[in-house]
């Protein structure tokens, strides 16, 4: 067919884009089903124009608030106004080539190279967008001081070993109360998952081929709300945790241990007249494990798009010959409720390390220059939450 051979003179770019635009992305597809990203034509209008840039403050709409006075034909009647916000958004740009030798002969033997090298570009970015969501959520709750640090520790729930059946309703109703339905999806580490799975809690999804095959996704189900397992999710190295001893009895083999601070002792030789005052480990050291909990539209995504989103070069001399795919994109991941507020970025788009400082985060506020004047979101209508288990 026309412009199937990938070197310089017949790569068409609309017609890659049409084919890698056609192939399956199920991450980020079903991340769009579940409803947790949504456009935001605001976003758009600002950063999606010619005269658009790297950054930009968008107004949030204040709601109405106070209280209604009596009635009564004496009492005045008080107005007031409502509080714009302001959230800070940025323009995050990747891109990415690939060099190979002999390209078209080496690799595809004969097969449609365009269909195939589209379909190994969208699982790419795919994974990128998916890395970049998981950045973004870092810096979010990497947030400290004042409301935006009583937001992370509102919206983090912690389980004192692995997850049970009813974490998930409880670590929702934590972070959201009344507004807890809008959840929608989780991202969470194998571990955890697979311990789900044990328990018979989760639901795999299924994916049927343009072929009529049936195959199981790396997609669940957890009461309901999709569950994506991956392994960049956070993990870190935990102490372990202690409790007074509930025994009567000393219990053979077991070790009791005594409180000096925040240190715990072993007891060479414990007495039964002591064993009131002694501990025992209530959840041994291990790993911590973080999941992720998003609600429907909780992250505004607005895909800007590059002037040259795909191109070709040919070097007939490098290697005895040999082509590059470039590839590039602009896209916006701003989570409802969040500002970045851009303290600690270095060039026009972030890092992902950037994106994960909690310093370039804020809670949406009204933007007074002394806090205690500040109007602040309620914490409630902002469906993110986190949940750190031990599997």
């Amino acid at each position: 067919m026309p412009n199937a051979k990938f070197d310089a003179k017949s790569f068409n770019p609309e017609a890659f884009k049409y084919i890698m635009d056609r192939i399956p992305r199920t991450r980020l597809n079903e991340i769009r089903k579940s409803k947790v990203l949504v456009g935001n034509p605001d976003i758009r209008a600002v950063l999606g124009t010619q005269n658009g840039t790297g950054y930009a403050r968008v107004a949030v709409r204040g709601l109405l608030d106070g209280e209604a006075v009596n009635y009564d034909g004496q009492t005045d009647i008080t107005a007031t106004s409502t509080k714009t916000f302001e959230q800070g958004v940025v323009v995050i740009g990747r891109a990415k080539a690939w060099v190979e030798k002999d390209f078209s002969f080496d690799i595809t033997g004969g097969v449609d190279f365009m269909n195939n090298v589209a379909q190994q570009v969208a699982d790419y970015w795919q994974d990128i967008d998916q890395d970049t969501i998981l950045a973004v959520l870092k810096g979010v709750f990497s947030m400290t001081g004042g409301k935006s640090g009583e937001f992370v520790t509102k919206h983090t729930y912690s389980v004192n070993g692995n997850l049970e059946a009813s974490t998930l309703n409880s670590a929702t109703a934590q972070a959201c109360g009344d507004h807890k339905k809008k959840f929608a999806m989780i991202f969470m580490h194998s571990v955890p998952a697979t311990n789900l799975e044990n328990l018979n809690l989760l639901t795999a999804l299924k994916y049927t081929d343009k072929d009529g095959v049936t195959r199981d996704l790396t997609l669940y189900t957890w009461n309901g709300k999709l569950v994506i397992v991956d392994d960049g999710m956070p993990v870190e190295a935990v102490a372990a945790t202690y409790k007074l001893t509930s025994d009567t009895a000393l219990v053979t083999g077991k070790t009791y241990y005594t409180k000096s601070g925040t240190k715990y002792n072993a007891v060479a030789s414990p007495s039964v007249d002591n064993i009131a005052t002694y501990y025992e480990v209530d959840v041994p050291a291990g790993e911590e494990y973080t999941s992720y909990v998003l609600g429907e539209g909780s992250i505004n995504f607005e895909d800007l798009g590059a002037k040259v989103p795909y191109e070709m070069s040919r070097d007939p001399a490098k290697n005895g010959g040999q082509d590059t795919l470039y590839t590039r994109q602009r896209k916006v991941f701003a989570p409802k409720g969040i500002s970045y507020e851009k303290t600690s970025q270095t060039t026009l788009s972030p890092t992902d390390a950037e994106l994960s400082d909690g310093a370039n985060w804020a809670l949406v506020h009204s933007g007074e220059a002394i806090e205690s004047q500040r109007s602040y979101i309620n914490h409630k209508v902002i469906p993110i939450a986190r949940i750190k288990s031990r599997g």
